[in-house]
């Protein structure tokens, strides 16, 4: 039985269940231990599905997480420790690539969207498509009015200020994975009240 603060010293002298013991009274040191014994496996069980460094170690910090919230929901009769975590990373970095997967469709859509609307405006001469392109234009404005401010700035400052995700996570002083998610979000919504606009045409 772990005795009641894991010492440093003996960490690695303990066993898994005694480290999420330790973890389940949120002892900081065992959930370094647990990383220390199980991270570079945790790292290529995430890395064979999301295939990016990044994205795989913000994966892993998620995972790590979740076991710190849910340490007390492991029961050994149910499995290894091992076991158990590393099904929580597959299922992890697979909601991770579904995620970036709908996020690349809609930004694809979006795009060719904005690019059908360019084309529009630059073959139309008469007053009729300029009175349709400043429509449209006052229609998307609106759309995205309809946004959470922070959506509605991660798109305008991605799309219309040509910004990269990390230009946009520095001038917005956000997290990068924060910055990601609005923008996914926002897309998708943004999408959703396009759709029929476009089912029209």
């Amino acid at each position: 039985m772990i005795e009641p603060t894991l010492e440093v010293n003996t960490a690695a002298a303990v066993s898994d269940e005694a480290l999420i013991a330790a973890i389940t009274d949120h002892q900081p040191e065992a959930l370094g231990e647990l990383y220390s014994r199980h991270g570079s496996r945790l790292k290529s069980v995430i890395g064979n599905v999301v295939h990016e460094e990044g994205e795989a170690d913000d994966v892993l910090q998620e995972i790590l997480l979740q076991v710190w919230r849910e340490a007390s929901h492991y029961s050994p009769k149910t499995g290894r420790l091992l076991a158990w975590i590393v099904t929580v990373a597959r299922r992890r970095a697979i909601d991770r690539l579904r995620r970036k997967q709908a996020y690349c469709r809609v930004k694809e859509r979006y795009q060719a969207h904005l690019e059908q609307q360019t084309q529009t405006t630059a073959t139309a001469r008469h007053a009729d498509s300029e009175i349709e392109r400043a429509d449209l234009r006052r229609f998307l404005y609106q759309r995205l009015q309809n946004l959470p401010r922070y959506q509605r700035e991660a798109i305008e400052l991605a799309f219309f200020a040509g910004m990269s995700h990390r230009e946009i996570a520095a001038a917005t002083r956000a997290p990068l994975g924060t910055v990601k998610t609005r923008l996914e979000l926002g897309l998708r919504k943004l999408t959703q009240s396009l759709r029929p606009v476009r089912n029209q045409i």
